[in-house]
């Protein structure tokens, strides 16, 4: 499976120490240089480190795209999130991982499949590598100051047997 990755769901699980989840779920990651650039000078160190690690080691690799961004993607995201989705659709990736609601809604308008750190968790906790999506949830709000909408949470926690206060115990 082809995956192209944004910024934020790699740095947010980094932060909260689940980076190798995308790696167990998904094998090699490409990242665009400007997401390359944002992982170097993001301000966690927890992050920087992960991320300059997992390219060390090969798993999370750096390609150029060939194509400019395109000016309506370039006007409404970020430059990782334009050059993530350029890169996708150059390399017709499987997968595009995103955080932000906006690169959610061009993916989607542009065809492209998308998860992001949240789905990355969600399928940790399915496969037994996590014992508590509320809590890494919580994790994410105060360590990443990463935004879940309660209802988004509500419905992942369910998806999992969890409800807010953690696993269930049926």
């Amino acid at each position: 499976m082809l995956v192209v990755s944004n910024t934020s769901p790699l740095s947010n699980l980094a932060i909260i120490g689940h980076l190798e989840l995308v790696r167990e779920q998904l094998g090699q990651v490409i990242i665009p240089a400007a997401v390359r650039a944002e992982l170097h000078r993001h301000p966690d160190s927890t992050a920087r480190t992960a991320s300059e690690t997992a390219i060390a080691t090969g798993w999370l690799r750096v390609l150029p795209r060939t194509n400019p961004v395109r000016n309506d993607l370039a006007a409404s995201l970020d430059l990782g999130e334009a050059e993530a989705l350029t890169l996708a659709l150059e390399m017709r990736a499987s997968l595009v991982l995103l955080d932000e609601s906006a690169a959610r809604r061009w993916a989607s308008d542009l065809g492209l499949a998308y998860t992001g750190a949240l789905g990355i968790l969600r399928r940790g906790k399915q496969t037994g590598r996590i014992t508590s999506l509320h809590e890494q949830i919580a994790r994410l709000r105060t360590q990443a100051r990463f935004f879940v909408s309660p209802a988004l949470e509500k419905a992942l926690l369910t998806s999992v047997g969890e409800d807010s206060r953690g696993p269930s115990k049926i």
